[in-house]
């Protein structure tokens, strides 16, 4: 979340090299979480009370809010709702090609091996495939691993609204919409309207079955990320805040007790209190979860400068945060089927067999990276004028990063 550095020159909807590394550190936290090894546990929330997710949330609406906020400006709304569109497509097509991927080869793979880490993923769609495959498509059933992507369709779908309202009215209204929105989220407002409206509308997956993430309660970071990133498009970019010394210091302290208590008491802050546990709950963004993700957010602002001019770069997470959609989803593909093949991890199984299936990751994710990358440049390295055809004057156009 940091390193949202107006100081650092750029021309407008350009890549920053710092948000691109954060992504492909919450890239690389989400594969270690989700590969089913010994380090999955220790990865999980390693700042405290806060997973990669809500990193990973808050960075692409930052990106989306400078890219489209910089491409309206300078090609008009009309390709800045077309962008956003065909971007959604794009996802949209990757979150089905998942799922036919997850119904058809990881399937076969659970049927035949009877491997419980996979079949419990498969549960619905085992007793009933037309009803999730078709429940899939439309983005109502989220088995679990694939429900991120339903959350950004839908996310990136509202955003030409958020977008344009923002830039021409202030993003005033939208803000406190967003917050409302989060709140009525910590009262389930949106399970009561799924169950309340599903039966008249024929749905039949169970609401347990739409995925993890609570999108009323999601799309806060969102439009958090979106708001931060129109500002940072600005000419001249809108400043960082000078947060004063008191919200530092208890945004310090708030931080620091978040990542103590994780690592001494767990990834479950008070294991024998389900009722106050809620207060922390991941899926409705509750509020003490929401409150650590706000210190680390101010702490982060502030120190963006320094730490861009002083920690060395990582071009390997520059490379993997720059092309995060092919990365994320072949990261779930390989978590599929590291699941499928070998399940669950335990204490019995060799340590080499967990390096094994960390190091091949890794490795085809960053192969994957560069591969992006190099299609990138291809796709806009403008192609030789035939011979004696009128050269036209150079376009102003930049490529859509990723």
């Amino acid at each position: 979340m940091a390193a949202i550095d107006s100081s650092t020159p750029s021309e407008p909807g350009a890549r920053l090299w710092q948000v691109d590394a954060l992504r492909g550190l919450m890239l690389v936290l989400m594969t270690l979480t989700h590969l089913p090894t010994v380090v999955a546990g220790p990865a999980g929330q390693p700042f405290g009370f806060v997973s990669a997710a809500e990193g990973f949330v808050l960075l692409s609406g930052f990106m989306a809010g400078m890219v489209y906020a910089a491409r309206e400006r300078r090609e008009g709304r009309s390709r800045m709702r077309s962008a956003f569109y065909r971007r959604v497509g794009k996802i949209y097509l990757c979150q089905a090609a998942l799922l036919l991927f997850l119904f058809s080869v990881i399937a076969l793979i659970a049927v035949v091996l009877q491997e419980e880490a996979i079949t419990g993923l498969l549960e619905y769609y085992l007793q009933e495939p037309l009803h999730a495959l078709v429940g899939g498509l439309l983005l109502i059933y989220s088995p679990p691993l694939l429900d991120i992507l339903p959350l950004y369709v839908l996310l990136m779908l509202v955003s030409p609204v958020l977008l344009l309202h923002g830039l021409r009215r202030g993003w005033g209204g939208i803000l406190a919409l967003s917050v409302a929105l989060w709140l009525a989220a910590q009262f389930k407002f949106g399970a009561w309207v799924y169950e309340a409206l599903a039966p008249a509308a024929g749905i039949r997956v169970p609401l347990a079955q739409t995925g993890a993430f609570d999108v009323l309660a999601w799309q806060f970071p969102w439009v958090l990320g979106l708001w931060l990133g129109a500002g940072r498009s600005a000419q001249p970019p809108q400043p960082v805040p000078a947060f004063p010394r008191w919200m530092l210091v208890l945004a310090t302290a708030i931080a620091a007790i978040g990542f103590v208590w994780r690592h001494v008491v767990g990834q479950v802050p008070l294991p024998h209190d389900p009722g106050l546990n809620l207060l922390f709950d991941k899926w409705q963004l509750a509020p003490l979860r929401l409150l650590n993700l706000f210190a680390l957010l101010v702490l982060a602002l502030h120190w963006a400068p320094w730490l861009a001019r002083h920690l060395p770069r990582v071009r390997a997470l520059e490379v993997m945060g720059a092309a995060s959609l092919p990365v994320f989803c072949v990261h779930l593909v390989l978590a599929l089927l590291a699941l499928s093949l070998f399940g669950a991890p335990t204490p019995w199984r060799p340590l080499w067999i967990d390096a094994a299936i960390l190091a091949v990751s890794f490795a085809v994710l960053y192969a994957v990276a560069l591969l992006s990358r190099e299609l990138d440049r291809l796709s806009a390295t403008p192609r030789p004028a035939a011979p004696g055809a009128a050269r036209s004057p150079p376009s102003t156009t930049h490529s859509h990063p990723r």
